[in-house]
Formats: C-alpha cells, sequence, structure tokens
C-alpha cells in the first residue's frame, strides 16, 4: 500500500503527464498511452486496497 504523499504524487505525474503528452502531441503514442496506462492503473488498485484495509480495520 502507498502512503498518502505517494499517492499524491503520482496522481501529480498523471496529471502532469496527460497535459504534457497532449500539449506536445505524443498522446497516440503507444508507449506513452501504455504508461499513462499503467500509473492510472497503480493508483486505482491503491484506492481499492487502502480502501479494503479500512473495511478490515474497522470490523
Amino acid at each position: 500500500m502507498l502512503t498518502d504523499k505517494q499517492s499524491l504524487i503520482l496522481c501529480g505525474l498523471l496529471g502532469i503527464g496527460i497535459f504534457s503528452s497532449g500539449v506536445l502531441d505524443i498522446l497516440d503514442n503507444f508507449i506513452t498511452k501504455t504508461v499513462l496506462a499503467l500509473l492510472f492503473l497503480v493508483i486505482i488498485a491503491n484506492l481499492i486496497i487502502a480502501n479494503s484495509m479500512k473495511k478490515e480495520e474497522k470490523e
């Protein structure tokens, strides 16, 4: 599980990556799409894991 600071850094990198690749017109590149998709999936997986751990702690 990632810490809050690491999650915020990943979200910032994803936002900057989407913005900069859109400005530079390289968003159609397969490698760019793959990197951005992997960042997104890591963030979503972290949300799911953190949410399930909180539910276990409550019980």
